[in-house]
């Protein structure tokens, strides 16, 4: 019987998981295993008896942040105040936050990483906090994708440094809902193997009866406009920056002096929405359009801000939260709100979330 996430034991346990993952792997030459007892598999049927849950499937990275007095110029200095390492990438962040928040429900993490240090580091914290990794496949291809993270001190605005690793090699055959309710696939626009047949994986997936969740990276009009947009159909709920939505929808949102146009956020919003639930979130707030109307609301006033690493990942966890408990749509922002406040009290992706009772 496996011991009780957190425990030392549990630690201990997962060292030795990670090592048998790294020998099956090898010996199956690189094809998926499926977890027998699930009752689904990679060929899962078409329809689950009961959905419930929430399984996060995406980009798994090891953050090194550093915090920095300012951002300097090309060929200028800037002092490293400090360091530390925590997990990153949309789907380790999702997935973390609901589990600190004490989600009802079973979270499930799904995504690749290496058989280093990093990987097996990764695949342990996850567990520790209640997090089914069954679904965390491990590679000898490919380094677990790492961040290099500066954070200014100065504006607690963050600039990153990318090696996409093992998140390369993510496969469509990778991601299994099970019997969760939703399934949130975290970063579209870096999973190579995926994004430009987005469209289809995310049919298959619905097929099956699961709701599909998306959110993406900043990557530009033309990967955005080529990866998420022909994908639309097939996504439940669309969960992006006032950036990527801009750039998807081909709307300038933000006015030359960099105030936000709602006008022009709306009209985005819009033209992203099917018959679906569409969330756009910003520094000054979030916007929903969805089949109970449109909605804005303004950002809670975080108590002390050290860095903003993560808190889109954390609206989007409290959102998603909100949606599988089956809330009003203003319910799902106010708790996105809240969960993006407390992340901002933090250096890493995660380390600010507590229980909803507390936020």
């Amino acid at each position: 019987e496996c011991p009780p996430p957190g425990s030392r034991r549990a630690c201990e346990f997962y060292s030795i998981y990670t090592d048998m993952l790294d020998a099956n792997h090898a010996s199956f030459d690189g094809k998926k295993v499926v977890d027998a007892s699930s009752g689904s598999g990679y060929g899962f049927p078409s329809m689950a008896p009961k959905r419930h849950g929430i399984t996060a499937a995406g980009t798994w990275i090891v953050d090194r942040v550093k915090t920095i007095d300012a951002y300097p110029a090309e060929d200028h200095l800037a002092t490293i105040l400090s360091e530390m390492r925590g997990g990153g990438g949309g789907a380790h962040n999702v997935v973390l936050d609901l589990a600190l928040m004490k989600a009802p429900f079973p979270l499930r993490g799904q995504g690749v990483v290496g058989t280093d240090e990093d990987g097996k580091w990764l695949i342990q914290e996850a567990y520790k906090a209640g997090v089914d990794v069954v679904g965390l496949r491990t590679t000898k291809e490919q380094q677990t994708s790492y961040t290099d993270v500066m954070v200014s001190k100065s504006t607690g605005r963050r600039t990153f440094f990318h090696n996409r690793g093992a998140n390369r090699l993510l496969d469509d055959d990778d991601l299994d809902p099970g019997t969760s309710k939703i399934i949130h696939v975290a970063n579209l626009t870096l999973l190579d193997r995926i994004d430009f047949s987005a469209a289809r994986t995310l049919q298959r997936l619905r097929a099956s009866g699961v709701k599909t969740s998306v959110d993406a990276a900043s990557s530009g009009p033309k990967r955005l406009g080529e990866v998420v947009v022909p994908a639309l159909d097939h996504i439940d709920y669309l969960i992006l920056n006032e950036v990527e939505a801009g750039d998807c929808a081909g709307i300038e949102v933000r006015k030359a002096d960099g105030s936000l146009d709602r006008d022009a956020l709306a009209a985005a919003a819009r033209k992203l929405r099917r018959d679906n639930v569409v969330v756009v979130h910003m520094p000054e707030g979030a916007f929903a359009a969805s089949a109970e109307g449109e909605l804005w609301m303004p950002s809670k006033k975080a108590p002390k801000i050290i860095s903003a690493l993560g808190a889109g990942d954390a609206l989007c966890a409290g959102v998603l939260y909100g949606l599988h408990e089956g809330w009003p749509i203003q319910q799902c922002l106010d708790l996105g709100h809240l969960a993006a406040s407390a992340c901002l009290g933090h250096e890493t992706t995660t380390g600010g979330l507590r229980p909803v009772s507390e936020l």
